[in-house]
């Protein structure tokens, strides 16, 4: 049980770490395939272990000045909504559909993964407007995005990293240190409030979440560091190819 745990917990955070999401996407299968939790008590726990892990790594960003704290706030308070109101969804909402529309979001995150970079060209060629223009003009997408995201979080425990990245790219024309950076503080928000939506409808198990995210926190570190010995693309295609593996599981445990 123990190994498991630590190479469960080890995988999260390194993925955590790489790429800025995606955490979740690997520790709701992970308590559920290795460590035999109930599928909506392994909802809730991934977000637990992900929102202290996040908060972990965001405050790292932010020493390095890599998170834009009015963005992080908007689309955090309204993914916290959105969230919150997801999760209480989710308690009523059959296993089945959970893990299927889980399934559909790693498909989602697998294309993202998998398709050529446009972002970093787009900022590259000046396409996108400066970052503090382009907030005040779109604060009303970036707070419509949050609660669209924070309700997708909710209902199938999923922090939306790999959704608000692009979306802070995009939006307010962050670059993508930055985005990455600000995506962790506002995953870290919206998943503590989902684990609260959660708390106290399902059962929890506290050692075993409490030992994942100790590992999970080092192997953000880890992941951090890692990311600077292997070009992105390679990263990317290596882990949107796992996430199809993954979802692919999933989707066919939902219908069996």
């Amino acid at each position: 049980m123990l190994l498991l745990v630590i190479i469960a917990g080890a995988a999260t955070g390194i993925v955590l770490g790489l790429f800025g999401s995606g955490g979740s996407i690997i520790a709701m299968p992970a308590l559920m395939v290795l460590l035999d939790v109930e599928a909506k008590s392994a909802i809730a726990m991934s977000l637990g272990i992900v929102a202290v892990t996040a908060t972990i790594t965001a405050w790292d960003h932010w020493r390095h000045g890599n998170v834009d704290t009015r963005v992080a706030l908007v689309f955090g308070i309204f993914g916290i909504v959105g969230t919150f109101a997801g999760a209480k969804v989710g308690v009523i909402t059959p296993v089945a559909v959970q893990l299927a529309l889980f399934a559909l979001v790693m498909y989602a995150a697998a294309w993202k993964m998998l398709k050529p970079a446009l972002v970093p060209q787009l900022s590259a060629a000046g396409g996108l407007p400066p970052p503090e223009r382009a907030v005040e003009v779109r604060m009303g997408h970036i707070a419509a995005h949050g609660i669209g995201v924070g309700v997708l979080t909710g209902v199938v425990g999923v922090g939306g990293g790999f959704l608000i990245v692009p979306a802070l790219a995009l939006l307010s024309g962050l670059r993508m240190k930055l985005a990455i950076g600000t995506s962790l503080a506002i995953v870290a928000a919206k998943s503590y409030a989902g684990f609260l939506g959660y708390l106290g409808a399902v059962p929890i198990d506290w050692n075993i979440m409490g030992a994942f995210t100790a590992v999970t926190v080092a192997g953000s570190f880890a992941g951090t560091r890692l990311a600077h010995r292997f070009s992105q693309e390679t990263l990317k295609r290596g882990f949107g190819g796992f996430l199809v593996i993954v979802a692919s599981y999933i989707l066919l445990k939902s219908t069996t």
